[in-house]
């Protein structure tokens, strides 16, 4: 099995466009942006999806989001925060991550090619 590609960037085996560092958390530009802003936010610690994060993870990587939508300029006009969970949540690198995304007035695409009203 190959090694977590994100492990790597906190190594600093691999480059990165760096945001904003601590001792916990990574914050860098995606390299396949999906908005003017387009920010990947990770726990140093590697956690495979949002389901296996302890909660003391989340009650320190809020205020470092917070601070990364701060220094992007963003924290006031707005931003988007997605993190995607297995498979059929698009996940695509198995490291828990969120996109910081902004710099623009976001649209909402359709979300699956399935009816939602089937779901009910």
């Amino acid at each position: 099995m190959a090694e977590c590609i994100f492990c790597k960037i906190v190594r600093k085996e691999l480059p990165s466009n760096i945001v904003l560092e601590n001792e916990q958390f990574l914050a860098f530009h995606d390299i396949n942006p999906k908005a003017p802003v387009h920010i990947l936010i990770i726990p140093k610690e590697h956690f495979d999806s949002f389901q296996e994060v302890t909660p003391s993870t989340m009650e320190g990587i809020t205020p470092f989001i917070q601070e990364v939508a701060k220094v992007l300029g963003v924290d006031s006009s707005g931003y988007r925060l997605i993190t995607n969970i297995g498979e059929n949540g698009g996940q695509e690198v198995k490291h828990l991550h969120f996109h910081l995304l902004g710099g623009a007035k976001l649209k909402w695409e359709h979300l699956a090619d399935s009816n939602p009203k089937a779901n009910l």
